[in-house]
């Protein structure tokens, strides 16, 4: 459980730039996966105090969050509020969030981090596994699903249930790209491979929630 010292004192939405480096020195240490991930560790990587560390961040779990809301926010998902959606637009949506989720799942970085994260959660060695849920699908999902629903009160798509159209697109994007590379198989994803496996996913969503496919 992520504690209220580290909920409070988050940073903002788009963390500062000195922030940023901070959170990208955190993601350089978990893909070398060489020195423990301690704030000690952080603060020499970042050419930063501790103090500092603790003031923006709260403790270890709130930095690990902001980390992980930092790797997520390279997904493109419900970045800019829909007041009207049309079908160019729909498919503009769902093709943006499908190209940018493979693009980030396939790094390195999100690579090692899921992996850091399976591994913690089957030893509780920490709440990474938790944070990395939370931060990064539960809330990547609710950022789309806003996209879906307004599709649906367009008459562009039809489903149900909001979450369970999510998760079929989601597993459509996905597939099984995500644990063939925890398990260390080198897929070759160029951008050009990543495009054509985001506008397939889009292609079948919308042949299973399009208005004719109640």
């Amino acid at each position: 459980m992520q504690s209220s010292a580290a909920i409070l004192d988050m940073p903002p939405k788009t963390p500062s730039l000195r922030q940023q480096a901070v959170l990208d020195a955190v993601l350089s240490l978990i893909v070398e996966g060489g020195d423990p991930l301690t704030m000690d560790a952080v603060a020499r990587r970042a050419s930063c105090s501790k103090e500092t560390l603790y003031k923006w961040f709260g403790d270890r779990d709130g930095l690990l969050t902001a980390t992980v809301r930092w790797q997520a926010s390279r997904v493109h998902a419900g970045r800019e509020p829909i007041d009207a959606i049309d079908a160019a637009v729909l498919r503009k949506e769902l093709q943006d969030f499908a190209e940018s989720w493979l693009a980030v799942i396939a790094s390195p970085t999100s690579v090692a981090l899921n992996r850091i994260a399976v591994a913690h959660a089957g030893s509780h060695k920490s709440n990474l596994g938790a944070i990395v849920l939370a931060n990064g699908r539960f809330a990547i999902g609710e950022r789309v699903k806003p996209v879906l629903e307004a599709g649906r009160a367009a008459g562009l798509l039809t489903f149900e249930e909001t979450e369970g159209a999510f998760r079929t697109f989601f597993g459509l994007v996905g597939r099984d790209i995500q644990i063939r590379l925890l398990l260390g198989d080198a897929l070759p994803l160029d951008a050009a491979g990543i495009g054509r496996d985001a506008a397939r996913a889009v292609e079948q969503f919308l042949a299973l929630h399009g208005p004719a496919n109640p």
